[in-house]
C-alpha cells in the first residue's frame, strides 16, 4: 500500500491519512473546506466550501497522478440536506464527461462544525 501525502491538501485533524493507494484504487479520507496553509476554514457558504473541498480533492488527485475522470465513487456529507441544489452545482464543476457514482447524505455534524465533508475512491490502475 501506498500512503499519499501532499502539502496542497490539509494535514490529517486525527489518526488518518490523506489517501492510502491498495489494489488499484486510491481511498481518499473526507475532504472538509480547510486551507492547506493555515488549517482554517474556508467559506461560510455551501458553495465556497464546497469549492474548497474540490481543491483539496483535487491535490490529492494531483500527487496520485490521476484526474476527476478517475473517480469511481464519492460520499458526500451534507449538514444541511436543504443546501443540495446549491452543492451540486459545485460539485458538477469537478467532472466533465465521466461521472462517479455517488452518495450524498445529510449528518448531524461534521468536523469544525462544517458544511460540507467529500471522501472519494478513484481507479489508479492505469496511471
Amino acid at each position: 500500500m501506498t500512503v499519499i501525502q501532499t502539502n496542497q491538501a490539509p494535514k490529517a485533524i486525527g489518526p488518518y491519512v490523506q489517501g492510502r493507494i491498495a489494489n488499484g484504487f486510491l481511498f481518499a479520507s473526507g475532504q472538509v473546506p480547510l486551507d492547506a496553509v493555515t488549517g482554517e476554514v474556508v467559506g461560510s457558504t455551501i458553495e465556497e466550501q464546497t469549492i474548497q473541498v474540490l481543491k483539496n480533492i483535487s491535490a490529492i488527485l494531483t500527487e496520485a497522478r490521476i484526474t476527476p475522470n478517475d473517480i469511481v465513487k464519492t460520499t458526500c456529507f451534507l449538514k444541511n440536506m436543504d443546501d443540495f441544489v446549491a452543492f451540486n452545482q459545485v460539485y458538477g464543476t469537478l467532472f466533465h464527461d465521466v461521472l462517479p457514482a455517488r452518495s450524498a447524505v445529510e449528518v448531524a455534524r461534521l468536523p469544525k462544525d462544517v458544511l460540507i465533508e467529500i471522501e472519494i475512491i478513484a481507479d489508479v490502475s492505469k496511471k
